[in-house]
């Protein structure tokens, strides 16, 4: 596994969001309580996450993101937990670290998955320089 470094450079830029993301359920329980609720809570959540991200760099060329999401225990499915990267795309989007989250700007990401004290995510951000 790549050298644990908080925003710096090892195999890619290494950024750790110290903090639990909301699961698809979640969000999704919530949106149907109140959608305009939702929506204050989905700037609110990318404001945090924009606190943990804010001193990557900016990324001119396509980027290939790992993800590695830590949760405090086995409750939650793997594809509700890894929804949350919505959430970190936009909001790295908002700080012009990336230009977009489309194919052509994020050409790969992967999911990996353990198990911790407090739940977070670490994100591996590499640009490619075959495209």
């Amino acid at each position: 596994m790549t050298e644990k470094v908080l925003c710096g450079y090892s195999d890619g830029v290494i950024c750790e969001i110290k903090m639990k993301l909301p699961s698809l359920n979640d969000y999704v329980r919530l949106c149907r309580a109140d959608k305009y609720g939702a929506a204050a809570y989905k700037k609110k959540l990318e404001q945090q996450i924009g606190l943990f991200t804010g001193r990557l760099p900016k990324f001119e060329k396509p980027v290939e993101i790992h993800f590695h999401w830590i949760e405090e225990n086995k409750r939650r499915d793997y594809d509700n937990v890894c929804f949350a990267k919505k959430f970190i795309l936009d909001e790295l989007v908002k700080q012009g670290k990336l230009k977009d989250d489309n194919r052509k700007c994020v050409a790969a990401f992967k999911d990996t998955f353990g198990y911790g004290d407090k739940a977070e995510v670490i994100l591996t951000i590499k640009e490619r320089n075959d495209e």
